[in-house]
């Protein structure tokens, strides 16, 4: 049964997408729980990229999860507090941190590297169907760099 925001379209796309959002960021909080792993989505990112990149500083991080400053360091904060995150400051420009791991963070990865290739197959089966839901995604975003959502009504 379709509601009000599921039929008006493409006036509601964010809506749809927060709703989906949503939907995915809990079923993988109950999936990291289900396989024993205590993990919050929203720090997937963080922990992702320095597992790839292990010694970051607070802007680098910022640019490669896509995210404001003041987000990062927020979340950097919460998992600092959790003991996953450490930081340190870079000998050559002392005002900058460098972030990285902990032991505690590399094991947490480890842990978790099962599961999100189980996550990456039961994911794939959900968005490649007859059109890709991450083509589209890639679609939009880089139109959107060109001009936004804003650039493009102000000129009708």
């Amino acid at each position: 049964m379709t509601n009000v925001i599921d039929e008006s379209g493409i006036l509601a796309i964010s809506t749809r997408l927060q709703r989906l959002s949503d939907q995915l960021r809990k079923d993988g909080q109950l999936i990291y729980k289900a396989n024993g792993i205590e993990f919050e989505p929203k720090w997937f990112p963080v922990i992702y990229t320095l597992h790839l990149k292990p010694v970051l500083s607070v802007v680098e991080i910022a640019v490669e999860i896509g995210y404001s400053h003041p987000s990062t360091i927020s979340l950097l904060k919460e998992l600092e507090k959790q003991k996953l995150i450490r930081s340190k400051k870079d000998k050559a420009d002392e005002r900058k941190r460098l972030i990285q791991l902990t032991e505690k963070g590399k094991a947490l990865v480890a842990d978790m590297q099962p599961v999100w290739k189980r996550m990456v197959v039961a994911l794939t089966a959900l968005t490649d169907t007859k059109n890709n839901l991450m083509k589209a995604i890639d679609e939009v975003e880089l139109q959107m760099k060109t001009l936004s959502f804003l650039e493009r009504e102000q000129q009708l």
